[in-house]
């Protein structure tokens, strides 16, 4: 299934620098980053509560947020991509 990602992580001390860091770092080990704030993961049910549960432990829920969209097996239809910055799919590898 494609989960998106995305979060904002309060930034003003370094202990939220520090935060964001960690939230990107883990984030990058479960998918590919398509904005700034924003990650797309093709994962399966047990590695979405992994990453969740990963990132509820990192983020301060007073100051920081965190959003997960599930968008299926099926996402395919869901997804309209216009601008810069080409789709891809996460599903294929990566060839550089």
């Amino acid at each position: 299934m494609l989960i998106l990602i995305t979060y904002d992580v309060n930034t003003e001390t370094s202990a939220g620098r520090s935060r964001l860091r960690k939230v990107v770092k883990q984030c990058v080990n479960y998918g590919q980053r398509v904005q700034n704030s924003v990650f797309e993961c093709q994962v399966d049910a047990v590695k979405y509560r992994e990453i969740k549960a990963v990132l509820e432990k990192i983020v301060d829920k007073d100051t920081d947020s965190l959003r997960f969209y599930n968008l299926g097996d099926k996402y395919k239809n869901k997804v309209e991509h216009i601008g810069a910055k080409p789709s891809f799919d996460v599903a294929e590898p990566l060839i550089f």
